[in-house]
């Protein structure tokens, strides 16, 4: 199959919204497969790329999750409390510094070692964030402060440690529905990491 960079004319570039993230709106031509070519308009938000961290400890059988608000599943119809591992945004950081200081800042537990698992774009219709995935076991004295995140960033997370039998459970009820927790839990449960 032929490249999509010589099936794509980006034409024009129109910045929507600079507040929170980046929305842009673009025109582009994309050449089908048959060839012909046809102007099409998309939006994409674009606020980085991040990564996340599944904390698990395989004698005691436990992982660690955060519980926290998330407005656009509220305004979608849920209670807006998902269930995820710790996770957050580059910010021009490598992935694995990134996501250490992330998983000290969420659940408290300060972690040396970390396994990137995989990559995922996680909404690539609409949203330019690909997900870098990690594992890492925690012991009980790697924790270090309570967690729940940074006030002055909005945060306010409740820190959960749970059996992985609990946390699949939870997941195949849809109390644990948000991807990236999903996906690590499924890695972790592929690869007999508990």
């Amino acid at each position: 199959m032929q490249s999509a960079n010589n099936r794509v004319r980006i034409v024009n570039t129109q910045t929507l919204s600079d507040d929170w993230y980046l929305l842009k709106k673009y025109t582009f031509d994309f050449q089908r497969r048959d060839g012909s070519w046809q102007r099409l308009n998309r939006e994409a938000y674009d606020h980085g790329d991040g990564a996340a961290l599944l904390l698990y400890n395989r004698e005691r059988q436990s992982v660690v999750l955060t519980r926290q608000f998330r407005l656009p599943a509220f305004v979608n119809g849920s209670d807006g409390m998902l269930i995820e591992v710790a996770a957050g945004l580059l910010e021009g950081e490598q992935p694995e510094e990134r996501i250490r200081k992330e998983a000290e800042e969420e659940t408290g537990y300060r972690i040396d070692k970390v396994e990137k698992v995989f990559e995922a774009w996680m909404s690539p219709g609409s949203v330019t964030e690909k997900l870098h995935l990690f594992v890492a076991e925690y012991q009980p004295a790697d924790q270090v402060s309570p967690g729940g995140g940074l006030q002055e960033e909005g945060e306010d997370l409740e820190v959960l440690e749970m059996s992985f039998s609990e946390a699949l459970q939870a997941m195949k009820a849809g109390t644990i529905n948000d991807a990236k927790t999903i996906m690590l839990l499924q890695y972790a449960a592929l690869n007999q990491l508990i």
